[in-house]
């Protein structure tokens, strides 16, 4: 099978959609991955990378064909705003000429508005299969970090995240939560699956001993241990009370 994938951030940037897309051309798919220029999280391009470097590459079997992309910049939200559209754009405008010849499937699963716009217009210009791997719920997860308070701005996201989640031929989603929220914006749900991110080699029995030098920062007793990210999406003070 000829897998396309889009995606904000690819290898050499650290997401668990490098080892999807990895896996899938171990299982003998030929698979592409449509990209922007490395820059997370520091918010500039990588040493070595820029507009016009390293524009197409391989990885570990996997093709690589980057896009023009604005960096993310640090701890503003103008930079980060500008990051996403640009994207988007570069998408719309590059991908469809870059990302020559048939695929079977498209795939896309970090940003619904960011990738999915443009997946929908590749579904039809390469007539694939569109797929979604739902990480986040929009517009949710946008209120909740308080990208947004504005009702009818949340309206328009929430119609157009629902025109693309209609627009795919299979829905999968980390969370088992993600399931109801979703049917009832109106999407069948026979087009969704579950598919939790996955731990792969991360997590193996390892020789530690009671002197290693971290075991003293470490307290007796039962432990609970929050391991996530620690942003505004996550609630912070939530996750102590919970603790």
């Amino acid at each position: 099978m000829k897998i396309l994938i889009l995606t904000q951030y690819f290898w050499p940037e650290n997401f668990r959609i490098n080892d999807l897309a990895v896996g899938l051309a171990q299982k003998g798919h030929e698979v592409t991955v449509a990209t922007g220029i490395p820059n997370y999280p520091g918010g500039k391009y990588f040493d070595g990378y820029g507009l016009f470097k390293k524009i197409r590459q391989e990885y570990k079997g996997v093709k690589i064909i980057r896009l023009p992309m604005i960096p993310r910049g640090r701890d503003s939200k103008l930079p980060l705003a500008l990051n996403y559209a640009s994207f988007m754009i570069s998408e719309l405008i590059f991908s469809p000429f870059l990302c020559r010849g048939k695929f079977d499937l498209i795939f896309f699963s970090l940003s619904p508005v960011a990738e999915g716009i443009p997946a929908m217009l590749l579904k039809l210009i390469k007539k694939a299969s569109l797929v979604f791997w739902v990480q986040d719920l929009w517009p949710e997860s946008l209120s909740a970090a308080k990208v947004f308070n504005n009702r009818a701005l949340h309206r328009i996201v929430r119609k157009v995240v629902l025109l693309i989640y209609k627009s795919c031929d299979k829905i999968l989603v980390q969370s088992r939560s993600f399931i109801p929220p979703i049917i009832s914006m109106g999407v069948e749900s026979g087009k969704i699956a579950y598919l939790p991110n996955f731990a792969e080699d991360l997590y193996k029995p390892l020789n530690l001993t009671l002197d290693a030098p971290e075991r003293k920062d470490i307290p007796g007793g039962f432990i609970v241990m929050f391991a996530g990210n620690i942003g505004a999406s996550q609630d912070f003070p939530t996750i102590i009370s919970a603790a």
